[in-house]
């Protein structure tokens, strides 16, 4: 099984994370931010990935070391969990539609870490979350996990569907990307050899 369990413990968070690749969406989150909660039970559903959170976190601040924090432990645990990349896909893209949001996101799981982050997200929260919060999250995600990840919004104006439609469509991407092409399950997919 390609899983990982993360354990992080700072004088801001303390969190404690598993990851299971190849899952089937079943998730126990509680991140003590209920819209992050939200976001990371959708991501688990539409990736298929089993996945539990449980932080405590400063949120009497605010919420973004808890958000932080979470996208650093889950970018851990995507790293260990996939492993030396064998046989994987490594490239993936999503088109995805919430109402009038339209969100593309492209993934190369490449062991480079790259953001490129383009969603105009009109509202400056969402019920208490910040909304900037959504690029710190994938911003530490993407450092801790090595990849390149490009988010476009195509189009969209409501902030709630813009956020949640960019969580569904990374994990759309991530599921794909993470699959055993079995024409090539004993291959690392690059002509280096390594990833």
């Amino acid at each position: 099984m390609r899983e990982a369990t993360i354990k992080r413990q700072t004088a801001e968070t303390d969190i404690v994370l598993s990851l299971s690749l190849d899952g089937s969406g079943k998730n126990e989150i509680a991140t003590g931010c209920g819209f992050l909660d939200h976001m990371l039970t959708l991501f688990a559903v539409h990736s298929g990935f089993d996945l539990s959170v449980k932080c405590a976190g400063d949120t009497y601040v605010d919420y973004h070391h808890t958000v932080e924090d979470i996208g650093i432990a889950l970018g851990q645990a995507f790293s260990e969990a996939v492993g030396d990349k064998k046989g994987i896909k490594r490239f993936a893209d999503t088109v995805l539609p919430m109402d009038e949001a339209l969100i593309l996101s492209a993934v190369d799981i490449s062991g480079r870490d790259y953001l490129g982050f383009n969603l105009s997200i009109p509202a400056q929260k969402v019920g208490d979350f910040d909304t900037e919060l959504c690029e710190e999250f994938f911003l530490a995600f993407v450092r801790n996990s090595k990849i390149t990840l490009h988010l476009r919004q195509l189009a969209g104006t409501n902030s709630h569907h813009i956020i949640e439609g960019c969580f569904k469509s990374v994990a759309r991407t991530l599921r794909k990307a993470v699959e055993i092409d079995e024409r090539f399950s004993q291959n690392i997919p690059s002509t280096k050899g390594v990833l």
